[in-house]
């Protein structure tokens, strides 16, 4: 049931496995399938971590694997609880109402997975449910991308997690709590944070994936800096795209757009870029130009990178 391989702790029950190892420093990944084979893919997780000491113990009751300021314990029946080390304090458990261990205080009858792969027929794809109780119901709830709500906070809200237009969603969350949460899964499904239940919810997958790190002070801080490090760190902007944009909905031709350019010269208005938006294709869903309305987009790309570099030219 339990067992480790290296810094990795495994739990198998039934046809599910269960991996949980360091991730970069104060932080562990968690992975779940119920294929005969772990899915390999890092997805958001593709930079190269700092290898760190960990402890992994083993009972016939639970197993532990502790990773500087976070702790998690797998129970014999499977379920996952995450530590702050620094306090003991409990920052995640997961949400279960079934009678897998009747010493558990909440054994139930419901019979509530906290990680529910439900089958998809005709395919080897699952629609995936992890849940975790609340552990305060005051605690604040930070991040998750873009989306058009008019609220900080999002304890009590219900997310979709897909992109849209004007909608960006970046499933990682920073808790008031003192950790980062990263649900490492680019399918489409819903991030429900409840006062009760925190649901993550893929609708078609093979794998649960998330990432988990912890702040010994509760520092946000210190959690985007770890959250950085292992999915990557933005890059500096170039020098040309530090000054103005140009942008409207929409450009119809080339010459209305170079038609703009040249006032911007005409009237001495600096200028770095210029956004030529959308429908300038032929075909929806093909990058190219329409040669009818945009004979040469090459020398208008010409002519914004002189301008960018503050050449003089004839427009």
């Amino acid at each position: 049931m339990f067992s480790q391989e290296g810094n990795r702790l495994i739990f198998r029950y039934d046809a599910e496995k269960l991996w949980i190892e360091p991730w970069g420093e104060n932080a562990l990944r968690v992975r779940a399938t119920k294929l005969a084979k772990m899915p390999e893919e890092n997805w958001a997780l593709e930079e190269k971590v700092k290898e760190v000491n960990c402890s992994i113990e083993i009972s016939d009751s639970e197993a532990t694997i502790t990773n500087g300021n976070v702790k998690a314990v797998i129970s014999r029946p499977g379920k996952i609880t995450i530590y702050n080390t620094a306090t003991g304090k409990v920052l995640l458990e997961e949400y279960s109402r079934n009678r897998n261990d009747l010493l558990d205080p909440k054994c139930s009858s419901l019979m509530i997975e906290a990680r529910e792969f439900a089958p998809i027929p005709g395919t080897e794809s699952f629609k995936l449910s992890a849940r975790f109780e609340s552990q305060d119901p005051n605690e604040k709830i930070y991040g998750m991308g873009q989306y058009q709500i008019p609220f900080l906070n999002l304890k009590g809200l219900d997310l979709e997690l897909a992109h849209r237009n004007s909608q960006a969603s970046v499933p990682f969350a920073v808790s008031s709590l003192g950790y980062g949460f990263l649900w490492n899964n680019p399918g489409v499904g819903r991030a429900t944070f409840g006062k009760h239940v925190m649901t993550f919810e893929a609708y078609s997958t093979t794998v649960l994936d998330y990432w988990i790190v912890v702040s010994k002070d509760a520092k946000p801080s210190e959690v985007v800096e770890a959250y950085s490090a292992v999915t990557g760190y933005v890059p500096m902007m170039p020098e040309y795209g530090l000054g103005f944009w140009q942008c409207k909905l929409r450009y119809q031709n080339q010459e209305e757009l170079l038609g703009v350019a040249r006032e911007y010269r005409r009237r001495k208005l600096p200028l770095d870029v210029i956004v030529c938006d959308f429908f300038h294709w032929e075909l929806q869903g093909d990058w190219s130009f329409d040669p009818t309305y945009w004979p040469d987009p090459g020398m208008c790309l010409l002519i914004f990178l002189k301008s960018s570099c503050h050449h003089e030219l004839t427009l």
